[in-house]
């Protein structure tokens, strides 16, 4: 077996860089997938994609005309969560429910204001919507939240404490992102899509391309060396990676006013571990399929649906079957959402990024050596 030829010439390779760089400046679906792509891609899930439940949608049927109920009434109209619908009835407002445009309908009954009065805790109905489980499980929260809210200002269901015994108030303090706001964590994970999108989608199909045009003929006829070769195909698109990451970073900060607390160094250093396994990744599929077409779409399958599922990026890792969170620890996009999360919104923390950037290098030798293994000089 003919070992890989790892010679290097820097004449050679900067005339190889050249020719690269050349045919992407030709090639206008290069730019359409390293800078509008990702552009589309990251207002999608800045805009489009949330997990906040702001402004639900739900209606509200006051039974109870007292003072007590209308201020629980009052809490809910003016919460930021609750977008509210008042109903005569629970009548009225299920044919609402049962047409999607309410996802929960809240009940205060009758004798709501009586319990007050008689010093119990009073009671309300929470309806939710079944057929979209995420959604009912936050409505429910919140409503019991605002319920609990409003409770405790009104002194309903706390015990006198004993003179001896001090009370205990507990302050809730989130770290990072105060505002709970999903964007804040979604925007570095499409930043990850994105990058492997881009590193494996267009490296599989330089060297497929070479093959179609009829062109590697030629130059598997020249000196060039197999390490020359591949540097060559790789080096101009590690380059263009970073350029559409320094992109999406700066859209992220600006447009949706995500905050970026660490360095550009860490930036840096975890796009380019990343890299190394997205481009060895692309570089292998088009080795070894030769054809455009097949290379890109199992780079799609490849690529593009292990970073949108398997990372953690939408779908926690610790709620998925034990099989499943297996197969996850060899998807490489696994390991540059936590540190781009970590980077974003709690700086230079290298204790936690060095060990992802460490796995993510070793993926990437792993890749190219197989890249080395099928890219042969031969036209077999």
């Amino acid at each position: 077996m003919n070992l890989p030829d790892f010679r290097f010439d820097r004449r050679r390779l900067r005339a190889l860089m050249t020719k690269e760089f050349a045919q992407i400046a030709r090639d206008p679906s290069t730019f359409l997938i390293a800078l509008a792509m990702p552009l589309l891609l990251l207002f999608l899930f800045g805009y489009a994609v949330s997990l906040d439940t702001n402004h639900t949608r739900i209606g509200l049927v006051v039974e109870d005309s007292s003072a007590p109920a209308l201020r629980l009434a009052q809490s809910y109209a003016v919460s930021t969560y609750f977008d509210v619908t008042p109903g005569r009835n629970l009548a009225e407002l299920r044919g609402g429910m049962a047409a999607g445009k309410l996802r929960a309908i809240i009940v205060i009954p009758q004798d709501f204001g009586a319990r007050v009065h008689r010093g119990k805790v009073p009671r309300i109905q929470v309806i939710t919507d079944g057929s979209l489980p995420n959604t009912a499980g936050f409505v429910a929260g919140h409503a019991q939240g605002v319920f609990q809210n409003w409770a405790a200002s009104e002194g309903i269901g706390q015990a006198p404490a004993a003179a001896h015994v001090p009370r205990i108030e507990l302050s809730a303090r989130y770290w990072y992102n105060p505002g709970l706001r999903s964007r804040y964590f979604l925007v570095p994970g499409s930043i990850a899509v994105v990058m492997t999108m881009i590193g494996t989608l267009l490296t599989a199909l330089v060297i497929a391309r070479e093959w179609e045009r009829g062109t590697m003929e030629a130059m598997m006829a020249t000196p060039i060396s197999m390490a020359e070769f591949i540097a060559s195909k790789v080096l101009p698109y590690f380059v263009l990676a970073l350029a559409s990451m320094a992109l999406c970073t700066v859209i992220a900060e600006l447009a949706f006013g995500v905050p970026f607390r660490g360095s550009i160094l860490a930036l840096l250093a975890i796009a380019s571990a990343f890299l190394l396994p997205s481009l060895g990744l692309g570089l292998f599929i088009s080795s070894a399929t030769k054809n455009q077409f097949v290379a890109s779409q199992i780079a799609l399958l490849a690529g593009f649906m292990p970073a949108m599922l398997l990372s953690g990026f939408i779908f926690e890792i610790s709620s998925m079957p034990w099989p499943i969170q297996a197969l996850t620890y060899i998807v490489p996009s696994r390991y540059l959402i936590p540190a781009l999360q970590t980077v974003f919104l709690a700086g230079d923390l290298w204790n936690l990024i060095l060990p992802d950037i460490a796995i993510m290098i070793v993926f990437g030798f792993a890749f190219f050596a197989m890249s080395f293994f099928v890219t042969r000089r031969s036209l077999d």
